[in-house]
């Protein structure tokens, strides 16, 4: 090779190197630090999370059902620690890159150092390692060696720290979605939870629920628009996520201001503003085209069903054309999100109707035998006894 020819080649390797650099600081930046949702079309983020989440959706189809929602509730941790591994990865072979491309010498056990040498300096640099059997000898690869020091050094201060805002996130989203377990049945539905507002003497109730949930959903929007990966993090319950409560709330204030004219119908319209934007938002942020859902989640039969189900519990409610229309035009505006977003993550939406044969999720244990859900000491005897499934 000549040597304009490996100028040329060296050339090229600082330049690609720098320009790596500033990729990845500006990708970790976007990711980790901004508060909003970024429209750059190159990003090798929402590469790395469309790829991974494709082959990750097809292995999930070799197990069986019961063990694909462990599986699929993997790849929220996972990926991003792959992620943040990449990026270092990166980081240290683009150095290495810089060094070895610039010829920078440096003390090393071999003769004559190669780029598994360099690369070694790196990563020990990196990470603050720092052996010593290999180091830079000049001035300039001493600072481009502090400068990775740094690099690396801030880079596992912003990790430690981004770690705990995360789950925290995480925690707060899945607090509300427990609590609609006894309210809406597991998964949740509207008829459930409006059927058992309905019996409640506490007119109140649904308004203050939601007026929570309004709250909820504006707090999900936030946090999922600063951090995409939690879309990917699945409930730690069976049967509940953070889409299928989504859904339910929405289901049910559709359905509150299409039909129930004694319903809290300013509250409900501004839980379903509220709901519906956060759906379209992450809609768009996880790039997925609303669709019609198919099949049809209420079919006239099932809504006269849901109706007179709700009317018998002591609900008003309206049983005109005006009212169908309404309601099928306030499913228009999130239902083609919803669904396409349950397609994409592979969560199922919740249904309309209650599923009567499917307790909820307080009233069952890894303890359970037949049709009981908790035992006592029986009364006089050191035996336990078992205690019939109570009605909430």
């Amino acid at each position: 090779m000549s040597t304009l020819a490996a100028i040329s080649l060296n050339t090229l390797a600082v330049l690609g190197s720098l320009a790596l650099i500033a990729f990845i600081m500006l990708e970790a930046f976007e990711t980790l630090l901004l508060p909003r949702r970024i429209e750059r079309p190159l990003r090798l983020t929402g590469f790395f999370y469309r790829t991974l989440w494709f082959v990750w959706k097809r292995l999930s189809y070799v197990s069986s059902v019961s063990g694909r929602d462990n599986f699929l509730a993997i790849f929220g941790p996972f990926s991003l620690l792959l992620l943040l591994n990449c990026w270092a990865l990166g980081l240290i072979l683009a150095f290495a890159i810089l060094q070895a491309g610039l010829h920078l010498p440096i003390h090393a056990p071999e003769a004559q150092p190669t780029f598994a040498t360099y690369f070694y300096l790196s990563a020990t640099t990196f990470i603050t390692l720092g052996f010593g059997d290999v180091s830079p000898l000049t001035t300039a690869g001493r600072l481009i060696a502090d400068l990775e020091a740094g690099l690396g050094f801030g880079f596992l201060a912003i990790v430690i720290g981004y770690l705990p805002v995360l789950y925290a996130a995480f925690s707060r989203r899945e607090v509300e979605i427990a609590l609609l377990d006894a309210r809406a049945s597991s998964p949740p539905s509207a008829g459930a939870l409006l059927e058992r507002i309905a019996v409640c003497p506490e007119a109140a109730d649904l308004k203050e629920m939601l007026q929570g949930y309004e709250r909820w959903a504006a707090e999900v929007i936030e946090s999922h628009l600063s951090y995409p990966v939690l879309m990917f993090y699945r409930s730690q319950h069976d049967r509940q996520s953070w889409l299928s409560a989504l859904t339910a709330i929405l289901d049910t204030c559709a359905f509150v201001l299409a039909k129930v004219p004694d319903g809290p119908q300013w509250q409900a319209r501004m839980t379903f503003a509220m709901a519906r934007h956060t759906a379209v938002d992450l809609a768009l942020v996880f790039d997925t085209p609303p669709r019609s859902p198919d099949p049809d989640r209420l079919p006239p039969e099932r809504q006269e069903r849901l109706s007179a189900m709700l009317r018998e519990a002591g609900l008003n409610v309206l049983r005109t054309p005006e009212s169908d229309r309404r309601l099928q035009e306030l499913r228009f505006l999130y239902e083609p999100f919803v669904d396409s977003l349950s397609k994409s993550l592979l969560l199922p939406l919740p249904p309309w109707l209650p599923n009567r044969d499917l307790p909820d999720n307080w009233q069952t244990s890894a303890w359970d035998r037949g049709d009981h859900f908790f035992q006592v000491p029986a009364v006089g005897s050191a035996e336990v006894g078992l205690s019939p499934r109570a009605e909430v």
